[in-house]
């Protein structure tokens, strides 16, 4: 399958039945900013219509969209071939550009911690709110991890770092979405966990926007709804 690298240096591929317009996913994938994308080397993202859990390690794809086939599909499979990793995202699982841009985020925001770990300056900022008691979190792993972290118990310490790779990866995904569209703060909130309160995410937002600046062509900016009068 033949790969393209994006200006950015991101490599990515598309395979079969996609709806989502070749001009969207170039937009998607060059959001992503170069100072994150160099440390996604040997990755590789495939964008497909449905990637299948058939058991054991193999992975298959199916090229258009199956009713039958969509039970066995996950939303994202990694697949490590040699010193490489191949991340197929299953395209057609999911309704619009805004759930695929998401999910193809939150591989990328993972896929760069894993590598790099987390920010210090990022980090003390977090931690500072949690010391604050904000509300709410960014995932449910954060928001569960987060509830060990502030205890006295021997876990405590390794879920913290847990937690703080966690929420790292949650914000650089929401940050990249927010470059690639216009992101609704509403439209992130799940029935699991309480999400995080906006003041709270603006400013880990902010420093993973002094930490990875935009590439040419995107923007980054928060805008507060005014309440009515």
């Amino acid at each position: 399958m033949p790969v393209t690298q994006a200006p950015n240096g991101i490599c990515y591929s598309v395979m079969g039945e996609v709806n989502t317009g070749t001009a969207d996913l170039e937009r998607m994938v060059n959001a992503v900013p170069r100072t994150i994308a160099a440390g996604l080397n040997r990755k590789a993202y495939y964008f497909v219509p449905l990637t299948l859990n058939m058991g054991g390690d193999d992975t298959m794809i199916a090229d258009r969209y199956d009713v039958q086939l969509s039970d066995s599909a996950v939303c994202h499979r990694n697949q490590t071939l040699g010193d490489s990793q191949c991340v197929f995202i299953s395209t057609r699982l999911m309704e619009d550009n805004f759930a695929i841009a998401f999910e193809f985020f939150i591989n990328v925001g993972h896929n760069f911690v894993d590598r790099v770990g987390v920010s210090q300056e990022f980090a003390d900022v977090v931690w500072k709110q949690v010391e604050g008691r904000a509300r709410g979190e960014t995932s449910l792993d954060a928001y569960e991890l987060r509830k060990v972290a502030t205890t006295s118990g021997p876990e405590a310490e390794k879920a913290r770092h847990e937690y703080l790779l966690a929420v790292f990866a949650d914000a650089i995904a929401v940050y990249l979405l927010s470059l690639y569209l216009d992101v609704d703060y509403q439209d992130l909130r799940e029935r699991d966990y309480p999400l995080l309160k906006p003041e709270a995410l603006g400013e880990r937002l902010r420093k993973i926007n002094e930490l990875f600046p935009p590439n040419p062509g995107y923007e980054f900016a928060v805008y507060h709804r005014r309440r009515p009068q």
